[in-house]
């Protein structure tokens, strides 16, 4: 079959690898692409905001399926317009894209089916603001009620910082959620679905800080590895039975509108082993998705074609027993104002070493008029490394990450250190 991805970033890059590697494949197109998947695919440069550039892409190119990356397309209802034209969409109809697009419309849901999350208040008036902060025991959670990057929370144990995020996001969406502080452990579970089914992948754990020991700013993930030791067969288990399976049956009561493509489900899981969803998003992650499709060994392409198609439930999935890491490297004065455009030595490497590999998944990187890599973007790129254990999967990713130079670049030395902290 034919594909198109949509999107720019390393989830990109990722899937766009895994593809390549599928039988079920045979031509391969990215819009508007990276540096990484120009060599495995065709990039083709339109804007991924505007769902007639997307229309027209997909009927010129002829393609069998389109595979939506990043959340903005969806929110847009891109999916909704590929099916109206006959083209199979990885990525569900703008209904079910604001389950990403408003956390007051997931929170509404998940109290309709009883799924466990943490007690919110939504505000639209600025004067209630101490009031609504009194309701709660510090810290603060504040999260603005839109799309936001992966950047739209704030989490604080200052009143002060805590009314000036609910003020701002107010005064820019007209509302905002103040959210109960869930104590715990975080993981994600990206989950493909439709009608007829779902298939849980590897768990994995992002880190979202920019610095180690998980300090310093947000950011939209500084690194992931999977599968993730917190998230034990019995709390996968209770993951399904109390999440999972409630939001599928939900779903799939929904015959109108059928949910097609991934439900990443964040969760937090306290020291009980009791897990409660912290956000849903409607597409993967990233960096989740550079950790978890190479853990997929069966054809990723039959895999999407069968859920964007309805037909998940004839498809069986395999996993190699392998665990990966990824690492990435972020430019200069990351995640406020990135400094761009200066150059990356060091990165045409990789490792093959026996069962293990690594290599680079693209984000912003740019090849300049000169033919060097440069940084064009917050996150740069991502070493990944695949390997029988998480420790040979993380050394071999920074034996990647240590060889690169970009001036002033910023990454984390730490990425899965909470698996190991657990060995301890």
């Amino acid at each position: 079959m034919d594909i198109l991805i949509i999107g720019s970033g390393g989830r990109e890059h990722a899937l766009a690898i895994g593809f390549s590697e599928s039988d079920s494949v045979n031509n391969l197109h990215v819009a508007p692409g990276n540096v990484g998947t120009s060599k495995i695919a065709q990039n083709h440069n339109i804007d991924v905001l505007k769902t007639q550039e997307i229309l027209s892409l997909a009927s010129e190119l002829n393609v069998d399926l389109v595979v939506i990356g990043p959340e903005g397309p969806l929110v847009e209802g891109v999916a909704d317009h590929l099916i109206s034209s006959g083209i199979p969409c990885f990525g569900p109809t703008l209904k079910w894209a604001n389950l990403e697009g408003s956390k007051k419309f997931a929170k509404e849901i998940m109290e309709e089916i009883g799924i466990p999350t943490a007690n919110y208040e939504q505000l639209s008036e600025i004067s209630e603001n101490h009031e609504i902060l009194n309701k709660f025991n510090p810290p603060w959670v504040i999260k603005r009620d839109v799309l936001a990057g992966g950047k739209g929370v704030t989490v604080t144990q200052s009143k002060k910082i805590a009314i000036s995020a609910i003020n701002n996001a107010i005064e820019s969406d007209g509302r905002v959620l103040v959210e109960e502080y869930l104590e715990g452990e975080e993981a994600s579970i990206l989950v493909i679905m439709d009608e007829s089914d779902y298939i849980c992948l590897p768990p994995s754990q992002d880190h979202k800080r920019l610095k180690d020991g998980d300090e310093g700013p947000n950011t939209g993930g500084m690194g992931a590895y999977a599968p993730a030791p917190v998230v034990t067969s019995s709390i996968l288990r209770r993951v399904e039975e109390e999440i999972v399976q409630p939001m599928h049956s939900y779903l799939k009561s929904q015959k109108e509108f059928p949910y097609r493509g991934c439900l990443y489900v964040g969760i937090m899981i306290d020291n009980e082993g009791a897990p409660r969803v912290v956000e849903f998003n409607v597409r993967f992650g990233d960096p989740e998705t550079q950790v978890t499709v190479p853990l997929i060994s069966s054809d990723i392409g039959e895999l999407f074609l069968s859920a964007a198609t309805g037909n998940l439930s004839n498809v069986n999935v395999d996993f190699h027993n392998y665990s990966s890491a990824t690492v990435v490297l972020a430019s200069k004065n990351y995640p406020s104002k990135p400094i761009i455009g200066d150059k990356i030595y060091g990165n045409d490497v990789s490792i093959e070493e026996g069962e293990i590999r690594a290599f680079i998944h693209y984000a912003g990187t740019a090849i300049n008029d000169k033919g060097n890599y440069v940084s064009a973007g917050g996150r740069v790129l991502s070493a990944t490394g695949i390997a029988p254990t998480l420790t040979e999967a993380v050394e071999a990713a920074y034996q990647i990450i240590n060889n690169i130079e970009l001036k002033d670049s910023q990454h984390r030395s730490d990425i899965g250190f909470r698996a190991f902290e657990r060995r301890m």
